[in-house]
């Protein structure tokens, strides 16, 4: 497994956990207490949504070539 599998996947993980954990305070909201179990959600879904911007970018990231890929030379290694 590459490195950037095992990144891919650890923030899926993180999304998945993040967004579950906000429904779970949400649900717990009614009860007492019920302030703190918002504020843990809302920072909860800002850090899965986060973290899903990041992944996004991330991937695409991947799919631009680089400039070797399009035939071009790199910046700066030219021979004299």
């Amino acid at each position: 497994m590459s490195i950037i599998t095992a990144h891919k996947i650890l923030i899926t993980t993180a999304i998945i956990f993040f967004a579950f954990y906000a429904v779970w305070e949400i649900r717990t909201y009614p009860q007492p207490g019920g302030t703190g179990a918002l504020f843990r959600s809302t920072l909860s879904a800002l850090a899965a949504c986060g973290l899903g911007v990041y992944l996004r970018y991330f991937l695409r990231s991947l799919k631009k070539p680089t400039v070797r890929e399009k035939g071009g030379k790199l910046q700066g290694s030219g021979s004299r």
